[in-house]
């Protein structure tokens, strides 16, 4: 008998479904769905980072994929046995008692921070500092330490604690909060018992200080100096999580009935997108795996044995579990990767957008034309110039830091900064730069995992950056001076949640053995070229300078390159 499952992937922009054959991971059917609300810029403020987002777009995305993978796919809907459900994070949502997002009750639908708080919301810096000086200083724990040793505004508490502080009205009315992975998974399952409920491993282990050292979550005894509502909050969340190969509950009726699918349906555990588009990409020890879109994360498994005790300095945390049951999974990343590229082309853009709208020389649909072949051609030409021009020739240089830096050394005050301009620099000699800039910000991350005794014998890229762009994808591998294999899906996180759903279904005794038979083959694999590398290594030192400059932190951690 056949057994079909789904992976339901919800990025910054969009969801999308994959229908998956578990024999030979062929996706039978997909649907992508935009978030409306969001595309419309709605309860964000850029200009101070606030980037929010409404649970209807989830919500609406969730029953239009599924429903369109169903239907479409022709397949026995009795015969599909799971669904898990992956997600950007840290991306946490207020909840009331019953387990309903805030922003769809009374009073709330319009408020921001009753809004999912998405991952790259940058609003509680000041929290994340003091829960990093109250770590280091309260003379117990220290609570960061599998988390890099560093406390993220990207991450769980210090975005719960900047909301409740500015929101009166939302700290009163939220029972609780969730990570948006386990909210969606909570929507779809039959137990609605919130203090039974099986939480994200991943998402608690990388983002909430969960560890088992500890018994769980840092104690209330520590976050009753943070704040007495952190304190209180943590009664009501929970001590044991669970990895993703596990089944949180069976579809409940509601949903079956929506989604044209039934209750015997097993909705496995949530986890974070980049976990799963690992899983997707065969992720092996000693492997890392580099998701490649709006920003990176950069996942690592490797065992028990070989982790021991130590922990890695700056990075996004060390969870048993996390990726694959029975291995440590190691997280880093760029705050900023593909919005590097996707800044400049919209500053590129603005006489387009502004001053062509006023011409009076053409009508409005040949100014709606022109803009959309403006749009679609400016990176590809940019491309191609930046190309040409050699190594040899003056570049500017740039720091890849425009959102904040996530790894190493979580720092989400620090700016991009860009240096070495002149009047012989034209547009493509500064995207040329910035490309430069973000292979450079991989670099340093590779490097700390080697200098923390953490091998990588394997590189892999997924994502839409690794495989729409060549030229981006030589220059890491320069600069890295590694192969990167590019893997052929266009859905790797979709078809890990998949493939984590075949385990939870019981269809494969363990996440290894099925990725093996469903994960993705390779489309290409980019090696370094070795006459160019010397000079990107060139290129690096001018960079760590401008870091140095940029964040003096940094000079003091690496005084001995700047004396």
């Amino acid at each position: 008998m056949k057994n079909y499952v789904i992976g339901l992937d919800y990025g910054s922009d969009s969801v999308r479904a994959v229908l998956i054959d578990t024999e030979n991971g062929q996706e039978l059917a997909s649907s992508v769905c935009d978030y409306k609300r969001w595309k419309n810029k709605e309860y964000c403020n850029a200009s101070i980072n606030q980037f929010r987002q409404h649970p209807l777009d989830h919500i609406e995305g969730l029953e239009t994929t599924i429903k369109y993978v169903v239907e479409n796919s022709k397949v026995d809907p009795s015969l599909i046995r799971s669904i898990c459900i992956d997600t950007t994070g840290s991306s946490p949502v207020p909840v009331a008692e019953d387990g309903t997002p805030l922003a769809l009750t009374e009073g709330f639908e319009h408020n921001p921070n009753a809004m999912m708080v998405l991952w790259k919301d940058h609003t509680a810096i000041n929290e994340a500092n003091e829960i990093n000086e109250l770590a280091a200083s309260w003379g117990g724990e220290d609570f960061t330490k599998y988390e890099g040793g560093i406390y993220s505004s990207e991450w769980f508490w210090a975005k719960i604690l900047h909301v409740a502080r500015e929101d009166e009205a939302v700290k009163k009315a939220a029972y609780t909060w969730m990570e948006h992975c386990d909210l969606m998974t909570y929507l779809l399952i039959d137990d609605k018992d919130l203090k039974t409920f099986k939480r994200s491993r991943c998402a608690a282990g990388h983002k909430a200080m969960w560890h088992e050292d500890w018994n769980g979550l840092p104690p209330a005894a520590f976050l009753e100096k943070l704040d007495p509502y952190l304190a209180s909050l943590r009664g009501k969340l929970y001590d044991e999580t669970y990895t993703s190969d596990l089944a949180a509950g069976n579809l409940n009726k509601e949903w079956a009935d929506r989604l044209g699918l039934s209750t015997d349906t097993i909705i496995a555990v949530g986890t974070f997108d980049a976990h799963s588009g690992a899983v997707g990409a065969k992720i092996d020890e000693r492997t890392l795996v580099r998701v490649m879109g709006t920003s990176t994360c950069d996942i690592i498994v490797d065992t028990k044995e070989s982790i021991g005790t130590k922990t890695v300095r700056g990075i996004c945390g060390q969870v048993d579990g996390s990726v694959i049951p029975g291995y440590i999974g190691l997280e880093a990343g760029q705050s900023a990767f593909g919005d590097v590229l996707a800044w400049y082309k919209e500053l590129l853009l603005w006489p387009t957008e502004n001053l062509l709208s006023s011409s009076a020389l053409l009508n409005e649909e040949q100014k709606a034309q022109l803009k959309a072949e403006i749009s679609d051609k400016l990176i590809v030409e940019l491309t191609a110039e930046a190309e040409k021009i050699p190594l040899t020739e003056s570049i500017p240089v740039a720091l890849d830091w425009i959102n904040g830096r996530r790894t190493p050394d979580a720092n989400q005050e620090v700016k991009s900064a860009i240096s070495n301009l002149s009047l012989g620099t034209k547009a493509p000699h500064v995207f040329k730069s910035l490309v430069n800039a973000i292979c450079f910000g991989s670099k340093k991350i590779v490097d700390r995992f080697e200098e923390e005794g953490v091998r990588i014998d394997t590189v892999i890229g997924i994502g839409g950056v690794a495989r729409k762009s060549p030229f981006i994808m030589q220059t890491l591998a320069n600069v890295l001076n590694k192969p990167i294999k590019v893997a052929l899906s266009d859905q790797a996180p979709a078809l890990g949640a998949a493939i984590y759903a075949a385990v939870a279904a019981g269809i494969y005794p363990n996440v290894i053995e099925a990725s093996q038979k469903m994960g993705s083959p390779f489309e290409s694999e980019y090696t370094p070229e070795l006459d160019k590398v010397a000079a990107y290594n060139k290129l690096l030192l001018a960079y760590e300078q401008l870091s140095a400059f940029a964040d003096p932190s940094i000079k003091k951690q690496h005084n001995e390159l700047y004396i």
